[in-house]
């Protein structure tokens, strides 16, 4: 264990936090508290707005926005950070990104110009569709039609990332304060058996709410990105393995290069935004168990299963299993995720991965439908259907893929499992739907599926 100051580069420079400094203030509170730079702004406290938004410079050259609302200190520990006062033209005056949204008229009362600055430099180097780059970013008052405009005509300019700091920490103290840095998968484990009561923080984006919107002060917290058993992507003819605290960004880029995980790269194209996917993670996904995590009900139609690690070593399990109840999981004391397995569906099944919210960016699921559908012929030879927003965690629709098993793919069977599931189904009832409209909108994500297979016969 070795103590040190919480340290990052900020705007290229170096910085090292005077001893003391709480770990799990946010940078937010920090940027605009102790350090002076106003610029980004707090709108939502909670990852919606992007009026906070700031850049991690990867070493690798990546931007990576994420919500400095959410984002702790601890977490930023070793990273470089950029925020909109550390973009300068080449002469000083203002930076072309600046500029372009300037002179498209992007701009009116200003409020949320700067973390739309910065969601800007980032997608310049990124690339992308437009649209799904400024999902994360709200603008009241201009409109967003000269917003996305100067987006269209930005060109990255080629700045190199700067260096982040040697910081050697792995654990960060304030008075009543331990924030632990593992940086193994052993280090991890022993920590966990012998602090069961820490947090355990992945991206936070779930978990940071505590801190932004309660003003929570947790006494220990235990940090899982440095652990690299829980990073790291690999694909391969079975499937996609993923480390438990691998971003969605990272999960994301994978799917999108694999045409079997199209559907899921749709979705999750649609959690959050690119600030949430460059934070948050499967592992904490799973671990929150929340009833409306988006990626839940793919993950159990695609039979997931995830590998946890443990005092007396590790043990594999499916997903469907794993999700005991309303934010309940089949953890023990002692026991972490360690990563997920996410199978390849069958050759020339259908797979489908449906969200129905609000509104189609950044919102919160009000259904959820993912299924697999496999044919032999003209028969359902494997089907598998789960999901989520219905009730108290995600699960299969049994009675639904008890109706289409072994039947002959038609209208009339889909019909009738679309009617099997309205019928098994005992959805609640809150601001994002009533539970008849839930009810109906399953049943008919089911029966948009026999058109789609249709459509693509």
């Amino acid at each position: 264990m070795t103590a040190g100051p919480i340290a990052f580069t900020l705007n290229g420079a170096p910085r090292a936090l005077p001893p003391g400094t709480s770990p799990t203030l946010t940078l937010l509170d920090w940027l605009r508290g102790p350090a002076g730079l106003t610029g980004t702004k707090e709108g939502c406290a909670e990852g919606d707005c992007g009026a906070c938004t700031v850049v991690i410079e990867e070493a690798d050259g990546a931007r990576v926005p994420i919500n400095a609302c959410l984002a702790l200190l601890g977490q930023v520990h070793g990273r470089s950070i950029r925020t909109v006062e550390g973009l300068r033209g080449a002469a000083g005056g203002p930076h072309p990104v600046q500029s372009a949204l300037a002179e498209a008229d992007a701009t009116q009362c200003g409020f949320c110009t700067p973390g739309i600055v910065m969601t800007a430099w980032a997608h310049a180097r990124e690339g992308g569709d437009p649209h799904e780059a400024l999902a994360g970013n709200l603008c009241r008052c201009t409109g967003y039609r000269p917003i996305l405009e100067a987006f269209e005509a930005l060109r990255d300019d080629a700045a190199p990332p700067a260096a982040p700091p040697a910081a050697p920490a792995t654990v960060l103290q304030a008075p009543g304060q331990l924030f632990h840095r593992p940086a193994t998968l052993e280090e991890l484990v022993a920590l966990r058996a012998a602090r069961p009561e820490a947090w355990l923080l992945a991206g936070g984006t779930d978990l940071g709410l505590r801190v932004s919107e309660r003003r929570e002060v947790p006494p220990e917290v235990i940090l899982l990105s440095d652990v690299p058993e829980l990073r790291g992507i690999e694909v391969s003819p079975q499937g996609i393995r993923i480390g438990a605290a691998e971003t969605y960004r990272r999960l994301l880029d994978a799917c999108s290069a694999d045409r079997a995980f199209l559907p899921l790269a749709g979705l999750l194209r649609r959690l959050g935004s690119r600030q949430i996917r460059g934070m948050g993670t499967l592992g904490g996904n799973l671990g929150t168990a929340s009833p409306i995590g988006d990626a839940l009900p793919p993950l159990i139609a695609l039979g997931a299963t995830l590998r946890i690690a443990g005092p007396d070593g590790w043990r594999e399990m499916a997903v469907e299993d794993f999700l005991t109840g309303y934010r309940t999981n089949a953890l023990v004391p002692g026991e972490v995720i360690r990563d997920v397995f996410i199978p390849r569906p069958p050759e020339g099944a259908l797979f489908a991965a449906e969200k129905l919210s609000k509104r189609p960016d950044q919102d919160i699921s009000t259904v959820g439908l993912s299924a697999v559908i496999a044919l032999e012929g003209a028969r359902v030879a494997r089907v598998r259907i789960a999901l989520g927003g219905i009730g108290p965690r995600a699960a299969r629709c049994v009675p639904a893929e008890a109706a289409l098993d072994g039947r002959p793919w038609t209208r009339e069977t889909v019909e009738a499992a679309a009617a099997a599931l309205e019928g098994a189904i005992a959805p609640l009832s809150d601001l994002r739907g009533s539970a008849e409209y839930r009810r109906l909108a399953a049943g008919n994500l089911l029966r948009r599926l026999w058109h789609r297979r249709e459509e693509a016969a």
